[in-house]
C-alpha cells in the first residue's frame, strides 16, 4: 500500500489508485432495461397518489413510472423534467427514503416501497445519455433577469425563464457553476463529473449567459443587478460558517467540513490528506458526507458526533445507516468544550424540558483532523430577513419589488436540492407572470 507523507498524524495518498477507485465509484447501481421494467410492474399507479404529495417538486410519479413501464423512458424523462429540470441529480441525492417512497402505498403496505428513486434515474439517465433536450425557448421578450448563484435554486430559475423567452445572465461566485451539486455533494453520490454533465445538457435551452467568480457585494451589488436587469433573483446559499466558538478552534487540524468536501470534489483524491483519528461534529447531510468519505480515504478511525440524541439527527436514516455501515462511530448526546492538537474534550449533554444541558461528565476523543458541520449562515444582504435567512412571501418575493429569492439563502422549506429546485422553478414562473403583467 502506498503511503504518503505523514505530517502531524495528516497525510495524503494513504490508499492505492484502485482503491480510491473503487471506494469514489458509484454509490448505487443504476438500473437496466429489464430491471426499470421489473420495478416499475410494483406501482400501483395510485389515483391521487401519496407519493406526488410527498415530492416537493410535485412530479406526476405514477404516470412517469407508467411510461417507464410501457418502454418509453424519454416521455417519462419529459413527465420529470416539466417539474424538476435537475431531476437527474435529484434522483442521485434526494432522501427519496422519507419523501416519496415513504409515502409509496407499497412501503405502508409491505415495508418496500416502489424504487421511485432509482427509476427516476433511469429515465433521466436515458434522456441526457442521448444529449437530448427536451425543450424550445419561446419567443424572445426582450426582457433580463439576473440570476445570482448558480446552483439548483438558480440552475432551476435560470431554466425556467430561459425556456419563457427571457434572457438570463447567471452570476456566480465559483469558477464554475452548480452550486453545492457542484462544491458540496459527497463525490461517491455523484460520480464521472455529473453536476457539470447536467449543467451542459440543461443550458442547452439557450438564452442563459454565465458569468463566474462574480460574488454578491464584491464584483456585482444588488443595486448594480437591479438597474442593468428588469429582475432579480437570488439564489446564494449560504456563504458563511458557524464556528465552534471554542478557545482553540483556531487550530490548522479544525477544518470547516463543507470546505474539505468542495476541496475532495475538485481534486484527485489521492492528493487529499486525511488524518489517521478523525472527529466530525455535527448531526446533518454534511457531517455524513465528511465521516464517510473519511473512511474512503484511508481514515482507520471515523467519528460523528452530535450534541442531541441519534432521533434528532437531521440527516436521515438512510444516511446514517451508510455511515455506520463504512464504519463511522457514531456518538450522540455530546458537544465538544474543548479542542487539542491531538484529540476533542466533549461533554455529555441531557435534552430536557428546559433545553440542552451539559451533565459535567467529559470524555476525549483522539484526533489528528477535526471537521466542523455544524450549520451555514447568510452573508450580509439589504433585504429584510425572516430569523437568519431572507424573508419571502408567496414564490419567493423578498421585501424589495423586482427581487426575488429561493433556495438555502430564503426562509421556510427544507434545505434538500429537490426544495431549492422547486423554489427556483416557482419563483421564475412569478417574475414571468411580472414581467408579462406589468405587475
Amino acid at each position: 500500500m502506498t503511503r504518503g507523507t505523514r505530517i502531524d498524524g495528516i497525510a495524503a495518498g494513504r490508499l492505492d489508485e484502485q482503491q480510491y477507485t473503487q471506494n469514489f465509484g458509484d454509490l448505487y447501481a443504476p438500473l437496466d432495461r429489464h430491471e426499470a421494467q421489473v420495478a416499475s410492474d410494483r406501482c400501483y399507479f395510485c389515483y391521487d397518489a401519496p407519493c406526488v404529495t410527498a415530492c416537493p417538486t410535485s412530479i406526476d410519479i405514477p404516470l412517469f413510472i407508467r411510461q417507464i413501464a410501457t418502454d418509453t423512458p424519454e416521455a417519462a424523462a419529459k413527465t420529470i423534467f416539466d417539474q424538476n429540470i435537475l431531476g437527474g441529480m435529484c434522483a442521485r441525492v434526494c432522501p427519496t427514503e422519507q419523501l416519496c417512497e415513504e409515502a409509496c402505498v407499497r412501503e405502508a403496505a409491505e415495508g418496500k416501497p416502489v424504487q421511485i428513486g432509482l427509476l427516476q434515474r433511469y429515465a433521466t439517465d436515458t434522456v441526457m445519455g442521448q444529449g437530448k433536450h427536451p425543450f424550445s425557448r419561446a419567443a424572445p421578450t426582450g426582457k433580463t433577469v439576473a440570476v445570482v448563484g448558480a446552483g439548483p435554486a438558480g440552475l432551476s430559475a435560470a431554466h425556467r425563464l430561459a425556456l419563457h423567452g427571457h434572457d438570463v445572465v447567471l452570476y456566480d461566485a465559483k469558477p464554475k457553476p452548480g452550486g453545492l451539486n457542484e462544491y458540496g455533494i459527497a463525490a461517491y453520490k455523484t460520480p464521472d463529473d455529473f453536476a457539470q454533465k447536467e449543467v451542459d445538457w440543461l443550458m442547452q435551452i439557450g438564452g442563459i449567459t454565465f458569468r463566474h467568480e462574480q460574488k454578491l457585494g464584491a464584483q456585482i451589488t444588488l443595486d448594480g443587478l437591479a438597474e442593468e436587469h428588469d429582475a432579480v433573483f437570488l439564489s446564494i446559499g449560504l456563504g458563511g460558517v458557524n464556528a465552534l466558538g471554542l478557545a482553540d478552534d483556531g487550530l490548522d487540524n479544525v477544518v470547516d467540513a463543507v470546505r474539505f468536501i468542495d476541496t475532495l470534489r475538485q481534486s484527485e483524491k489521492s492528493s487529499v490528506p486525511i488524518g489517521r483519528n478523525v472527529v466530525v461534529i455535527g448531526g446533518g447531510m454534511t457531517a455524513v458526507d465528511a465521516a464517510v468519505q473519511s473512511r474512503l480515504l484511508g481514515a482507520e478511525n471515523v467519528s460523528i458526533v452530535y450534541r442531541r440524541g441519534q432521533d434528532r439527527m437531521s440527516a436521515s436514516t438512510k444516511e446514517q445507516d451508510h455511515a455506520t455501515h463504512e464504519g463511522v462511530r457514531l456518538i450522540c448526546n455530546a458537544q465538544p468544550v474543548a479542542v487539542h492538537a491531538d484529540g476533542v474534550d466533549f461533554e455529555y449533554t441531557a435534552d430536557g424540558p428546559d433545553g440542552l444541558s451539559g451533565t459535567g461528565e467529559v470524555f476525549r476523543l483522539a484526533a489528528d483532523q477535526v471537521f466542523v458541520a455544524i450549520g451555514q449562515t447568510l452573508g450580509e444582504v439589504s433585504l429584510d430577513l425572516d430569523g437568519r435567512k431572507i424573508a419571502v412571501t408567496g414564490p419567493g418575493r423578498t421585501s424589495r419589488a423586482g427581487v426575488w429569492a429561493g433556495g438555502d439563502c430564503a426562509a421556510g422549506g427544507e434545505d434538500l436540492t429537490v426544495t431549492a429546485v422547486a423554489e427556483g422553478r416557482d419563483a421564475a414562473e412569478d417574475i414571468h407572470a411580472t414581467l408579462m403583467n406589468g405587475a
